[in-house]
């Protein structure tokens, strides 16, 4: 098998028959169910992982350093911001690492697996740090980590999937996504008393995700040794021109701007609850919990009829600009909430657009990338689209929250108004771009 000037084997592995690919080349038969699956379960595995300190576990963590609400809030913010610099680091040298790896294991299969193993030992320590501080190295390393399995694991949909399975894939891959979040959040509300367990489980699901997903994964062998990496290469491992591919770098800022939005409100969601409804933490966990699976619910149903609708149709931007307003819209709801009902209802709202979204954004993504001899590369510099605001939100979202608050009320208001008009501005942003209709 050959992909750009670098032979490669593809071992048969998992029941799957790799298919060869010249140069450049785009996959033109559809993968199997089996294959589907375990993308699907792995996505989910690391996600329970990964959010579940973002989404729940961290505030419970930052519960036991910290009794006052503002104090709590300020931890959780400065720990998970630390992260910003792992993420992009992690990203996009490792998509790059992962194009030139020559393992007998293949290309993606080592980066994934080990990647998800610093992981899950990352989240041990987060769970035994005595301070914020140790929760801030833990946390940097779990983003490297995470990243470092992530960005070869998304690379591996541009190097399977033909374009026809785009959408409904990219639908697959941002509900399950989503369940990994509701999976976050369940084992949260079993393991709120005990932080060894909360950060523990979600950690091995991660890894045991991960590692079938290697199994399965049909991945080339690179026989042929690259080009040396020297300080250039590196330099081109976070860079891809943005005014030589413009429809690349307008999709990687309405990511970016669109993700920020969202977890700026997520990364709060605990606080904001039981500071909003005047509950406890275990409780709130609880509703939480709730919240999250009708959001799942509704995300499920409607990405699944989003990425019918996509690849049937071939229309990317105009549901992609949709559902991004209809987001902003359940964002900004968010501030009239005043009790647990309506807190359900926006929840669903903001499902059904994250779902539309998910399902066809990443579809829209597949088919701007720069160079298919660079899939790793260019992947991981688009991820960092997705850390880096993940990151950076609990920063941002603590000095909002902090803005104008009192010990005992954090100003949510001035979050939730920031953070639709945030996404608004993302909705925009992918209007300009001209190879997908």
């Amino acid at each position: 098998m050959s992909i750009g000037n670098h032979n490669v084997y593809a071992p048969r592995m998992g029941g799957e028959r790799p298919t060869t690919l010249e140069c450049g080349q785009k996959p033109t038969q559809k993968k199997g169910p089996l294959f589907i699956a375990a993308l699907a379960f792995a996505q989910f595995a690391l996600f329970v992982a990964l959010l579940g300190p973002v989404m729940v576990s961290m505030a419970l963590k930052a519960g036991t350093l910290a009794k006052d609400a503002t104090d709590q809030t300020s931890i959780v913010g400065n720990v998970l911001s630390v992260g910003a610099l792992a993420a992009v680091l992690g990203n996009a040298l490792f998509g790059r690492l992962s194009d030139r790896t020559m393992s007998r294991f293949g290309r993606r299969r080592p980066w994934i697996v080990g990647g998800a193993v610093v992981m899950a030992a990352s989240l041990m320590v987060i769970s035994a740090a005595p301070n914020a501080g140790l929760m801030m190295l833990g946390w940097f390393m779990a983003q490297l980590g995470a990243n470092a399995c992530f960005s070869p694991f998304i690379a591996t949909l541009a190097d399977q999937l033909p374009e026809q399975q785009y959408a409904k894939v990219s639908a697959m891959v941002g509900i399950m996504q989503n369940v990994g979040i509701l999976g976050a959040t369940w084992f949260a509300t079993l393991f709120a008393d005990n932080m060894t367990l909360l950060f523990l489980i979600p950690a091995l699901v991660g890894v045991v995700g991960m590692v079938l997903y290697a199994v399965i994964l049909p991945d080339p062998v690179l026989t042929i040794r690259p080009p040396k990496f020297n300080v250039l290469e590196l330099i081109k491992s976070f860079w891809v021109n943005p005014f030589k591919h413009r429809d690349f770098g307008l999709a990687w800022w309405s990511r970016f701007l669109i993700i920020l939005a969202s977890f700026m409100f997520t990364s709060f969601r605990l606080p904001f609850i039981t500071n909003r409804l005047g509950l406890e933490d275990k409780a709130g966990a609880g509703i939480v919990f709730l919240g999250v699976l009708i959001y799942t619910a509704v995300l499920v149903i409607s990405g699944y009829l989003a990425g019918w609708f996509s690849d049937r149709t071939g229309y990317r931007k105009l549901p992609v600009c949709v559902a991004t307003a209809l987001f902003a819209l359940g964002t900004y709801l968010l501030f009239h909430v005043s009790d647990v009902g309506q807190f359900y209802l926006v929840e669903a709202l903001l499902g059904f657009a994250y779902g539309i979204y998910m399902s066809v954004d990443m579809a829209l993504v597949l088919q701007v990338l720069p160079n298919p001899e660079d899939n790793g590369k260019d992947l991981g510099v688009f991820n960092m689209a997705n850390a880096i605001p993940q990151s950076l939100a609990p920063y941002l979202g603590g000095v909002l929250l902090a803005t104008g608050a009192t010990a005992s009320a954090p100003n949510f208001g001035l979050l939730l108004g920031s953070a639709a008009i945030v996404c608004l501005v993302g909705a925009f942003v992918i209007l300009p771009i001209k190879k997908v209709k």
